[in-house]
């Protein structure tokens, strides 16, 4: 499968850099990456019927081979994470034990239940006797009370864990049940709706992809670890092991921290992440533009660094240490009054770098729509084809790749212990964000650099990027994975 943004633009969808502009990971006959790219993650993109089938083909296995109505298979299913196998091997062992697990049966059997059928509990009423009805715990009560019950839960947005009325009583409600007292076609209908959800979110394979108003479902068997998934629609990058934006190399215990965090802490923060400062030669005020992080005064013709205002002749491989942190000696013999003034200062130097790479991100959305433009403009022109100026546009999302990687570094950073290991990672995330600022220098420029030269800043900058996930994210993933042992 390719995003059809691909198909106007190039003949060519298998490229080793089509990772926000291709769908090829959707696709379950793609050829294995792995070794090349640490991101690499099997996974299909289903739509909504192809869910179902999947569904139903669990919940039949479950019904024919333990003789039950399908409504109590999916009660079944939904606590057991829909694992059809496991729940046919424990009921041929002790099948109450299951229903009990599963909340079909009550726990404790009732002595006596609500056998009365001459006074509803909850309403007073004495209907007919033919109008009371009971879960497998024996709580009899009227229809008209279940219906209210049921439409209640139901706009409230419950459907899966919907109980028997009765106090402190877990027996769940089973889906034939539920719509026998629901008539109302909108509120069955919304009922149903809830309930897929439900099943889908409790499938320990399924997820759904977070875009707005998307309606695909990500398929995939491993969910340990931080996993890319783009989903096929809308081309979100989501976390398939829990479901946040996509955050490599940081894992996904430490991403939720750090969300958290910003959220506390943005209103704090806000003055420090402005769009517009000073050259720090002219004091001239300037306004970003654009993603790359080398900049020129307009007024000085001074180069200086957007990070840190330092001077960009500085910024030179080994030598660049605009993205460490450095901790203050003297911070353990402080008082509680600057110690708590130096973690603002740390945490304030980590989201500024966190929220400018988002920035640069969004700007460089605008050149990657520019670059779209003026290629068409020369192909439509008769200035080559579209294959001749592939290059460019492989340029520009290999950037977006990279910057994606290097926003999502500084999480990872703040959290971690200051020792060699560390000292390691921020080696080597300085090395990645110099080689990104190259490459974003010459992107943005991309008509007037020799190819050659373009071609060759893009595989350096890959390659920096391609190295710090090996050694930190496939060491976060093996560490998951031993602890889940």
């Amino acid at each position: 499968m390719s995003a059809e943004s691909d198909m106007e633009y190039s003949d060519n969808d298998g490229d080793d850099y089509d990772y926000y502009g291709g769908q090829d990971d959707c696709d379950m006959e793609t050829v294995d990456r792995s070794k090349a790219d640490p991101e690499h993650f099997i996974f299909s993109c289903l739509k909504v019927e192809e869910v179902e089938k999947l569904l139903n083909e669990s919940i039949e296995l479950l019904s024919n081979s333990l003789q039950i109505t399908p409504s109590l298979a999916k009660v079944m299913l939904h606590a057991y994470e829909w694992n059809a196998e496991e729940i046919i091997n424990k009921y041929k062992e002790n099948a109450n034990d299951v229903l009990v697990f599963s909340h079909v049966k009550p726990r404790v059997p009732s002595i006596q239940g609500n056998s009365s059928r001459t006074v509803c509990a909850v309403c007073a009423n004495t209907p007919p006797i033919h109008k009371y009805s009971a879960l497998a715990c024996g709580h009899y009560f009227c229809n008209d009370c279940w219906a209210m019950h049921f439409e209640v839960q139901i706009k409230q947005g419950v459907s899966n864990t919907i109980q028997c009325m009765a106090q402190d009583c877990e027996v769940l409600a089973p889906e034939d049940f539920v719509l026998s007292h629901v008539t109302k076609p909108a509120l069955r209908e919304r009922y149903q709706q809830f309930m897929f959800k439900d099943h889908v979110k409790s499938h320990p394979q399924l997820r759904f992809c977070p875009g707005p108003n998307c309606q695909w479902i990500y398929q995939a068997w491993v969910r340990v670890g931080a996993r890319r998934v783009e989903c096929l629609g809308c081309e979100t990058l989501t976390c398939f092991s829990c479901g946040a934006p996509h955050h490599a190399p940081t894992d996904c215990a430490t991403i939720r921290r750090w969300l958290t965090k910003c959220a506390d802490d943005s209103e704090t923060a806000n003055y420090i992440s402005a769009h517009t400062k000073d050259c720090p030669k002219c004091q001239i005020c300037i306004e970003k533009n654009g993603g790359c992080n080398h900049m020129q005064c307009g007024a000085c013709r001074y180069d200086f660094c957007w990070v840190c205002l330092g001077d960009w002749k500085s910024h030179g491989s080994e030598y660049y240490e605009c993205s460490r942190y450095k901790e203050d000696p003297n911070l353990a013999n402080d008082n509680q009054h600057a110690q708590a003034r130096e973690a603002l200062k740390k945490y304030l130097h980590y989201y500024e770098r966190w929220e400018n790479h988002a920035r640069s991100l969004k700007l460089e959305e605008q050149t990657l729509a520019n670059l779209k433009s003026r290629i068409n403009q020369k192909v439509m022109a008769g200035e080559g084809t579209w294959i001749d100026w592939q290059y460019l546009w492989d340029a520009a999302r290999l950037l977006k790749r990279c910057r994606y990687t290097l926003q999502y570094t500084y999480p990872y950073a703040y959290y971690m212990e200051v020792g060699p290991r560390k000292e390691l990672f921020e080696y080597q995330q300085a090395q990645l964000e110099a080689e990104i600022e190259n490459l974003s220098w010459k992107v943005e420029r991309a008509e007037t650099t020799d190819r050659g030269d373009l071609e060759n800043q893009m595989d350096i900058a890959e390659k920096r990027r391609t190295t710090l996930l090996k050694d930190f994210l496939e060491f976060n993933t093996n560490n998951a994975s031993s602890s889940k042992v």
